[in-house]
C-alpha cells in the first residue's frame, strides 16, 4: 500500500497547522490552521473580509497549492480539535475540496461559528459530527476513528485512520493528564489496542513542548496553583486573572474559586462568549447563576462601568489579554480605553504562560510593563501547559510503536529534539523518523 504524507502547515511554526495523507489514490486532510502571529504582526488584518491567497501571501493560513502535486481524490477534511491553529483557515480553504468536514460535537459548533462568520467564501462543505469513541467510514477501505484526548480545549481527539495494511494516528496536541478538571483522561488504553490489533504505519507527533523534560502536570495541579493564588488576594482590591478563553477547565476552577471568595466572576471578551458560552451551552461546563458573560463592545463597557461603581473588591474580573495581544481586554484596561482602572496593589494573575515567539514575547513585556506602572502586583505562571512533554512522548512511541515517526506543530529545532528522542527508543533518522519542511512530501510503502 502506498502512503503519502504531505506537510502544508505546521512544520517550520507553532501554528497554521495543515497536514494532507494520501492512501493510495484517497487523500484525507487533517486541520486547516490559522497562524496567529502573523495576524497579529498586520493589526488592521480581519480576516473574515480577506481572500485566502492575501492570507497565503502574508502567511496566515496554509499554502494549499502544494496539494497541486499530490494525485488523488480528497474524501475528508479531519480537525482534531477546536483551537484557532487547527481551525482558523477551514472557511478561507475547505469550499475548494468536495469533501465532508469531520469533528467532535464541540469543535463542530466552533467550525460553525467560524463559516457563518466568513464573508469573502460561500462554504458549504457537509459538516459531520463524530465522538471520540466513535468510527466513522471515509471510504470502504479508510476509516477513522477519534480516540479521547485531553489538552486544553474540551472535546480534543486523537484521529486514527484504519486501512487494511494498518493504521496512522495524528497525535497533535495531547497531554496525558491522569486527573483532569474536565472530561475523562487521553484513552491510553485504546492506543495500546490498536497497536496490539494492527502495526501503526506512521504517527504524526506534536513536538511543541519536546524540549521540556519530564512530564507535563495534571490540570488539577493547576487548580490548586489557581485557588492558593487567588485565595490570598487582598479582599479590598482589584483581582484579574487572565487565561486562554478555550481553556474551559481551567475557567471553571477560577469561577469556582470567585464563590469561596465570595466574588461575582464576569467573563470578558468576544472569544470568552465564544468558547465558553459554547461550553455551557452544550453542557459541558455548568456556571452558578451569578456568572456574566460580556463578549460585545457594549455589555463589556456597562459591565466595567457597574464594577466601577459597586467596587472591584466585590467581583473577579476574568478576561483576555494573557499575551498582551492588541484590542484584548486587558490591554485595552492598560491603556486606559475601558471605563475601569488599575489602581494601585490590584492583582492580575496570568494563569497562561508566553506563547515563546519575539512578537508575543514584546507584546506581553509592554503590557506587564504598563500594568506594573499603574500599580498592579503581577503573579505570572499560574499555569500547566495542555501539551505533553518529553517523558510523555517517550510513553506513547513505547506503547504505540509506530513504524515512522514525522515530529510536526513547531520548528526544526523542536524538530531534531523530537528526532533525538526516537533514535534513543531504537529509531534512526532519514529511516524511520523523519523531519519534514513545509511543502515536503514523504512516501512510505506499508
Amino acid at each position: 500500500m502506498d502512503v503519502g504524507i504531505k506537510a502544508i502547515g505546521g512544520y517550520e511554526e507553532v501554528g497554521r497547522n495543515m497536514t494532507a495523507i494520501r492512501i493510495e489514490d484517497k487523500i484525507i486532510i487533517f486541520d486547516i490552521g490559522l497562524y496567529l502571529d502573523r495576524v497579529q504582526v498586520h493589526e488592521e488584518t480581519r480576516t473574515e473580509k480577506m481572500h485566502s491567497l492575501d492570507l497565503i501571501d502574508i502567511g496566515a493560513i496554509p499554502d494549499d497549492t502544494v496539494l497541486n502535486d499530490m494525485k488523488g481524490e480528497i474524501v475528508g477534511i479531519v480537525c482534531s480539535h477546536g483551537h484557532l491553529d487547527h481551525i482558523g483557515g477551514l472557511s478561507k480553504l475547505a469550499h475548494r475540496y468536495e469533501a465532508p468536514i469531520v469533528a467532535t460535537p464541540f469543535t463542530v459548533k466552533l467550525i460553525e461559528k467560524e463559516i457563518k462568520s466568513e464573508e469573502k467564501f460561500e462554504v458549504d462543505n457537509p459538516v459531520y459530527t463524530l465522538e471520540t469513541g466513535r468510527k466513522y467510514l471515509l471510504t470502504p477501505d479508510i476509516e477513522l476513528e477519534f480516540v479521547k484526548a485531553q489538552h486544553s480545549i474540551p472535546d480534543c481527539a486523537i484521529p486514527v485512520l484504519h486501512t487494511s495494511e494498518g493504521s496512522i494516528m495524528y497525535t497533535l496536541d495531547f497531554k496525558l493528564d491522569n486527573n483532569p478538571v474536565l472530561g475523562e483522561k487521553t484513552d491510553t488504553d485504546r492506543l495500546q489496542e490498536i497497536n496490539q490489533e494492527e502495526n501503526i504505519i506512521a504517527a504524526i507527533m506534536d513536538s511543541t513542548r519536546i524540549k521540556e523534560e519530564g512530564r507535563t502536570p495534571s490540570e488539577s495541579i493547576a487548580r490548586e496553583m489557581v485557588w492558593d493564588t487567588l485565595h490570598q488576594a487582598n479582599k479590598e482590591k482589584g483581582v484579574f486573572v487572565t487565561t486562554f478563553s478555550s481553556h474551559v477547565a481551567r475557567i471553571k476552577s477560577i469561577v469556582e474559586a470567585a464563590k469561596d471568595m465570595d466574588r461575582r466572576p464576569i467573563l470578558i471578551g468576544r472569544s470568552m462568549e465564544k468558547y465558553v458560552g459554547t461550553a455551557e451551552q452544550m453542557g459541558i461546563i455548568d456556571l452558578p447563576d451569578n456568572v456574566g458573560i460580556f463578549g460585545t463592545p457594549r455589555g463589556r463597557e456597562e459591565i466595567l462601568k457597574k464594577v466601577n461603581k459597586n467596587g472591584k473588591e466585590n467581583y473577579l474580573i476574568i478576561l483576555t489579554g494573557h499575551q498582551g495581544e492588541p484590542g484584548s481586554s486587558l490591554k485595552r484596561i492598560a491603556d486606559g480605553t475601558l471605563p475601569l482602572e488599575i489602581d494601585e496593589g490590584d492583582q492580575v494573575i496570568f494563569s497562561a504562560n508566553v506563547i515563546p515567539n519575539p512578537l508575543t514575547k514584546a507584546n506581553r513585556y509592554s503590557l506587564e510593563t504598563k500594568l506594573e506602572m499603574q500599580g498592579a502586583r503581577l503573579f505570572k505562571d499560574v499555569h500547566v501547559s495542555g501539551h505533553a512533554s518529553r517523558q510523555d512522548h517517550y510513553d506513547i512511541l513505547e506503547m504505540t510503536e509506530p513504524e515512522h515517526v514525522i515530529p510536526a506543530h513547531g520548528g526544526l529545532d523542536f524538530a531534531s529534539s523530537y528526532a533525538e528522542l526516537a533514535e534513543n527508543l531504537g529509531y534512526t533518522f532519514g529511516e524511520d523518523v523523519h523531519i519534514l519542511r513545509n511543502g515536503q512530501e514523504l512516501l512510505l510503502k506499508s
